[in-house]
């Protein structure tokens, strides 16, 4: 992996920055999620053939990062085009990639993602959603809580639990469930931040799929899991990074043309040197993410994902310090509407928080990297 971004990428960089600047802050979801899918932004990480742009994560990292640089940020793609998008174009059959992949490259289709349960939290080997085989294909039940955006897509990728025929133990499982699905039923949870894209509580009440609702191969089902959660962790990473940016371009310019005394406020060390952390801590977050974009493209998912949780932990932990010290820095106005950095002391936290806590990581790490014991 080289250090330098090549050429193609600072392109790409520079034409989505463009395009997060025309829309900014107040930005409409639909509007911006629209061009972004004509311009083929949406699906640069998904198979030529099936009308993507043929690249991976490292150039969707890109398109999130300078969007939510540029103060509309699209939380969808984290789900949609990374998580779905890819599953679906490593493991889904043909039938699933015609039907599928081109409406989520152009952003004409979308898809949630359901894997989080109310009593399972960070536990995947607890999720109790079960899927029973019978002979025209599949019946879903169980819960799924927090889950992005099921309103506004067409179907939500979920993971459930199968029943292996050889041991009687449960094992995960992907299936395509559509929104309209009879006994799929969803209540939206009052969360304080205000985002455009809802969180829900999920009931699968005996929801009955056909057997081409299953993605990828049924005994496979662990390795297709973190196929996609992967992708999440570096997207996550991408949309942390980008709020991280905007809100430190905002300090920096209060800070470069504030003026209490002779000069302005940024010439004082105490203003200047934490913003200058926060500029540090950025880039070596957006390090770690190229790394682990780079990793996944290649097709080393072991290497990738220890990357990709190294990279969703410091960009999180480089996120809320640049939005802390951004509002600080404008001091009475960084509370303001005007400004827009109040929003994002809530906003930055959910990297912190999802799709994995900081102490999960951190586990991962101690016993995946250091080798040191499990305590669960």
């Amino acid at each position: 992996m080289s250090i330098v971004e090549t050429q193609e990428h600072q392109d790409l960089r520079a034409a989505v920055a463009a395009l997060g600047r025309r829309h900014g802050r107040g930005f409409d979801r639909e509007t911006l999620w629209s061009e972004a899918g004509k311009l083929g932004y949406l699906g640069v990480n998904l198979p030529g053939e099936y009308g993507g742009g043929g690249g991976g994560l490292a150039e969707l990292s890109i398109v999130l990062e300078e969007l939510g640089a540029a103060g509309c940020p699209l939380l969808l793609m984290v789900v949609s085009p990374a998580i779905c998008g890819t599953v679906i174009a490593r493991f889904g059959t043909d039938e699933q990639k015609r039907e599928w992949l081109p409406g989520l490259a152009d952003g004409s289709r979308t898809m949630a993602f359901g894997i989080t349960e109310p009593d399972a939290g960070s536990n995947s080997h607890r999720i109790t959603t079960t899927a029973r085989k019978t002979d025209g294909g599949w019946v879903l039940s169980g819960r799924k809580v927090f889950i992005s955006g099921v309103d506004i897509t067409d179907a939500t990728l979920i993971v459930g639990r199968t029943e292996d025929a050889r041991t009687g133990s449960l094992k995960p499982c992907l299936f395509i469930v559509p929104r309209d699905a009879p006994g799929f039923h969803r209540t939206e949870i009052d969360m304080e931040l205000q985002a455009v894209e809802k969180q829900f509580e999920l009931v699968l009440d005996d929801v009955r799929l056909p057997a081409n609702a299953l993605v990828g191969d049924e005994d496979a089902g662990l390795l297709q899991l973190f196929a996609g959660l992967n992708p999440e962790r570096v997207m996550t990473a991408a949309f942390a990074l980008g709020m991280a940016r905007h809100a430190l371009d905002k300090a920096v310019d209060y800070a470069r043309t504030r003026q209490v005394w002779k000069e302005p406020i940024g010439a004082h060390q105490a203003v200047a040197h934490p913003l200058a952390q926060a500029h540090i801590e950025i880039e070596l977050a957006r390090l770690m993410m190229r790394k682990a974009a780079h990793l996944y493209d290649a097709g080393d998912d072991a290497a990738a994902g220890e990357a990709a949780n190294m990279a969703k932990y410091a960009a999180a932990e480089a996120c809320v310090h640049a939005v802390d010290q951004a509002v600080h820095t404008l001091g009475g106005n960084g509370l303001t509407r005007e400004y827009g950095l109040a929003s994002l002391i809530t906003a930055s936290r959910v990297a912190r928080i999802a799709p994995v806590s900081r102490e999960m990581i951190l586990n991962y790490v101690s016993h995946q990297s250091l080798g040191l014991p499990k305590s669960y």
